[in-house]
């Protein structure tokens, strides 16, 4: 497991289906696919949706570190 460089939390690297590593929080979220939900999810096999949480679910999904690091405005491309 890696450390965001700014923030030092525990982050872990998925890879997008378009091959681009994404840094994302490393515990798992049981989601639904919706596609007006307010959170974007990665699941393992690189597949970026929208979606809400739903602890029935059986999809798994990790959220993007860029959403919950408090420094991510240092890691925006402008």
């Amino acid at each position: 497991m890696s450390r965001c460089k700014s923030c030092g939390a525990e982050i872990i690297w998925l890879r997008t289906k378009a091959g681009k590593p994404m840094p994302c929080d490393p515990k798992p979220i049981l989601y639904r696919p919706d596609p007006k939900g307010e959170q974007t999810y990665v699941n393992e096999s690189g597949i970026v949706c929208k979606g809400t949480p739903d602890t029935e679910s059986d999809r798994t999904g990790y959220i993007s570190h860029f959403a919950t690091c408090p420094n991510a405005f240092m890691h925006r491309r402008r």
